[in-house]
């Protein structure tokens, strides 16, 4: 599709979401405070559709996103705090800014050093610390990743894989040496240093964390699932059945 068309569809949405603020009764209700909670499920619902590679339903997903984001825009637009122009040309200046291999005559030799500039730029830009980046309100599992990719585009790193996988080693023993004490707090406390290990080691592994686990939990949801289905059939309840009996169905389950 040509950016012509692709700048008629945009300006198709902007006239819609004016229309929509006019006259529907619960978009006029609408603020950026109870839009939030509505955006960020459907940040997770993008999510779900692209672990699942339905491309279909990422493109509706993304629908759903741009929608909220032209929601925000309209809101502040009615304030006179910014509308949508101000929004596109505030991310077109950064992006601008943090690519001076692209825009000026910066030289990078890879896409590690894209990253070390990008930190870089942004403590000139007046950050003070290279984790203010990161959003406090992020699940905590997410937020370990940004933290480590964040560390490491200032040179803060482990720099062999074998490296990590001792800490994550030396993080259980430390665990297993407060399971035997008993106290809750530490086991707490050390449970979290072997995730945290854990999380650094899928880095390095190319792995990303999230991701991984998501796709545990679609296979353990799939299997159960099955399961229960198979105990259904047998008009027996999962709580009357063995762990023997369920064991046969679970291993048929991890066939299929």
């Amino acid at each position: 599709m040509s950016k012509e068309l692709q700048l008629q569809a945009f300006e198709r949405l902007l006239i819609i979401m004016d229309e929509l603020r006019e006259q529907c009764p619960w978009d006029k209700k609408q603020t950026l405070q109870t839009l939030r909670h509505l955006t960020i499920e459907e940040t997770y619902e993008l999510g779900d559709a692209i672990l699942d590679n339905d491309l279909n339903e990422v493109k509706k997903e993304l629908g759903d996103l741009l929608l909220h984001i032209v929601f925000y825009a309209k809101i502040g637009s009615e304030t006179n705090d910014f509308d949508i122009a101000d929004v596109c040309n505030e991310i077109c200046e950064k992006l601008i800014h943090r690519h001076p291999h692209i825009y000026s005559d910066t030289v990078v030799k890879d896409e590690e050093e894209v990253k070390q500039n990008w930190e870089k730029l942004k403590l000139k830009e007046g950050k003070k610390s290279v984790l203010e980046g990161v959003p406090g309100s992020l699940p905590a599992l997410v937020k370990a990743s940004r933290i480590q990719d964040k560390v490491k585009g200032v040179g803060f790193d482990w720099e062999e894989p074998h490296q990590v996988w001792d800490k994550v080693q030396e993080e259980l023993e430390e665990l297993q040496e407060e399971v035997k004490a008993g106290d809750q707090d530490k086991i707490e406390a050390e449970f979290g240093d072997v995730l945290f290990s854990m999380i650094n080691y899928a880095r390095f592994l190319n792995v990303n964390p999230e991701d991984a686990l998501e796709r545990t939990n679609k296979k353990f949801i799939k299997r159960f699932q099955y399961l229960e289905s198979k105990a259904g059939e047998l008009g027996k309840p999962l709580m009357d059945m063995t762990l023997a009996e369920m064991d046969v169905f679970w291993n048929e389950a991890k066939k299929l």
